[in-house]
């Protein structure tokens, strides 16, 4: 039977996917936008383009992060968290509660590079029975980057075979990413 997942793009060797050196956990933490993202399971589309998200990484106190990711899909605020474990070098992490994502083996988190206070690349690696995603975000600390950011990062997502059309550019919001996951606006 021929399998749906087959025609996705491999995902990379880690060997090409570099990591930022001497990972500075504390200096991550905060709340980051996803100005770009790129993957194998992603696919521009002009017509109906994907807004913006944010995600917050809180550092906890045995080195893991709270990871809360914000989107506004249809209309609504949607929150998620997930923990993010330390991995085997500083810099790389696994999604802490695996269990609560069904059908996933296992989850890669990976800093490619960052310089805190601007902007970062972290990879993703998600293992299911039958298929590899992985997907590239490219993070600002605020909604806007410079376009040689931009070009960075179109870059080093083609570098790990991904085509243009699997390159994304969320458009910028104001609903659900600006402000904290806590407290919810009254009109």
């Amino acid at each position: 039977m021929q399998d749906s997942t087959s025609d996705l793009i491999p995902a990379p060797p880690l060997s090409k996917v570099p990591l930022q050196q001497n990972f500075q956990d504390n200096q991550f933490h905060g709340k980051w936008y996803v100005v770009g993202v790129a993957g194998n399971g992603f696919l521009r589309e002009d017509k109906d383009p994907i807004k913006m998200a944010a995600t917050i990484y809180e550092l906890k106190e045995d080195k893991s992060y709270n990871v809360t990711f914000m989107k506004f899909p249809m209309k609504k605020c949607q929150y998620m968290t997930d923990t993010l474990v330390p991995g085997s070098q500083p810099g790389e992490f696994t999604l802490g509660n695996i269990k609560s994502e069904p059908g996933y083996t296992s989850w890669l988190v990976r800093v490619v590079s960052t310089n805190y206070n601007q902007h970062a690349m972290v990879f993703f690696k998600a293992v299911q029975q039958n298929r590899e995603d992985f997907f590239i975000t490219l993070y600002g600390r605020t909604k806007e980057l410079t376009s040689e950011l931009k070009e960075n990062f179109i870059r080093f997502s083609k570098s790990l075979g991904l085509p243009e059309n699997h390159i994304v550019f969320p458009v910028p919001i104001d609903q659900c990413i600006d402000g904290s996951a806590h407290h919810h606006h009254h009109h």
